[in-house]
């Protein structure tokens, strides 16, 4: 999922129910399932500065080519956001008791995400040789590469003042893979007129988790903690037949790192110059190879070998949702992640029971990775089994080459008795 990202990071660093999203949450199907056993998976990719189809690219692998290059840099913006995150998980819901059901879960999470300027998309495209006689700005630009899995228990207690549900759980996390990078102020790196000296300013920090370990889900590189928590409460309004209120916020937690993993910092100014070099990405000659993996890293570096700590993305969620009759509800919601160069996000979701046991919702949102978001799924809540598929960034997917964002979330659950 990560490779492509780790390509543009390693040059830069060579040279500086309810018919509710999935939202990386357990208990927000908790109402149609009930005590269940489910599996769950959603997936989201979105930025502002890159159209889908040249998203899909750098996911997938594949040829891009100058047309797609050129397309994104003409709607690039100073600066510019972008993050995937792939979560899937099992599921169980179980108790005995009618105030109150236990879960267990076993989840993993992938997460990418970024906040870049328009000369480093600039420069890991093109090469230095649009900066001739220029200076290009790294500054504030930093990418997180994050990949964990966690086991869960936790309880919902869903008759809290007769009416109200309240839930929590906490989650033992096993590090897998750790890639960091922030560009601080006045990174840069100067090319004169004729290619023949570089000029970088090399203020930036990054940290890696170990490197010298498989790379797999069995990896154990790191050992932290979290905790989901929830809340759910209907009330009294004057439109509609009831509304309810839901609060949830997950993945609030840290992971620490081993003593393998790995730092670097820098706050220098590296020159080099009898050279002449157009393009930093295509360096063939054999000297200026030594003197990249070499004199770069080990001199502009303080590299070091430490345990850290870093914060897990967190996850808050706000949904009011208004019943107007049996078939018709309509929702508002409010989205923020935490540590994850995430934009606040606002939403509407208006839904619709069609049959008896399905109901469709329509999903428009604005904020996030992406900005403008529309999207569609659909629900079948029977006796024994709930099923759920849907999007909240179809965009992506009607219109690959001008539109931004796309994703999927799917849940399949089977109910138990009592």
């Amino acid at each position: 999922m990560f490779r492509s990202s780790y390509l543009i990071l390693f040059s830069f660093c060579l040279f500086g129910g309810q018919v509710l999203s999935q939202y990386n949450s357990e208990f927000l199907n908790y109402e149609s399932t009930g005590r269940s056993v489910s599996i769950n998976a959603d997936f989201d990719a979105g930025t502002n500065g890159i159209q889908n189809a040249m998203m899909n690219k750098f996911i997938l692998g594949g040829h891009i080519d100058t047309k797609m290059k050129d397309a994104a840099l003409k709607k690039m913006h100073g600066y510019n956001q972008l993050g995937i995150n792939l979560n899937y998980d099992i599921s169980l819901f179980i108790g005995k008791n009618p105030k109150y059901d236990f879960l267990v879960g076993f989840k993993n999470q992938e997460i990418l995400n970024a906040t870049y300027t328009r000369d480093f998309y600039t420069l890991m495209m093109y090469g230095n040789k649009p900066f001739l006689d220029k200076t290009a700005n790294f500054s504030g630009t930093n990418i997180n590469a994050l990949r964990f899995q966690e086991a869960k228990l936790g309880i919902i207690m869903h008759k809290v003042d007769s009416t109200a549900k309240i839930g929590i759980s906490v989650s033992f996390l096993k590090g897998e893979q750790l890639f960091y990078i922030k560009a601080n102020k006045n990174s840069s790196l100067y090319t004169n007129a004729d290619g023949t000296e570089l000029i970088f300013n090399s203020n930036f920090n990054m940290a890696l988790s170990d490197t010298g370990t498989k790379k797999d889900i069995f990896s154990f590189n790191g050992i932290g903690a979290s905790a989901d928590i929830f809340f759910e409460t209907p009330y009294k309004s004057k439109i509609g037949r009831q509304s309810v209120l839901t609060v949830n916020a997950n993945n609030i937690g840290f992971i620490h790192w081993s003593e393998r993993s790995l730092q670097y910092s820098s706050d220098s100014i590296l020159k080099f110059d009898g050279y002449h070099i157009n393009n930093i990405l295509d360096l063939k000659d054999s000297t200026l190879q030594k003197v990249n993996t070499d004199s770069v890293i080990r001199k502009a570096t303080n590299a070091r070998q430490e345990s850290f700590n870093t914060n897990i993305p967190t996850n808050l969620i706000i949904i009011n949702k208004i019943n107007f009759n049996r078939q018709f509800a309509f929702n508002t919601g409010f989205r923020y992640i935490f540590h994850a160069n995430y934009k606040p996000y606002i939403f509407i979701e208006p839904e619709y029971k069609i049959a008896n046991r399905i109901q469709i919702s329509v999903h428009i949102g604005y904020g996030g990775y992406t900005r403008l978001n529309m999207g569609l799924s659909l629900v079948y809540n029977a006796r024994h089994w709930f099923v759920k598929l849907g999007s909240n960034s179809l965009q992506g997917y009607i219109a690959p080459k001008q539109a931004y964002g796309q994703g999927v979330f799917f849940s399949i659950a089977k109910k138990f008795k009592g």
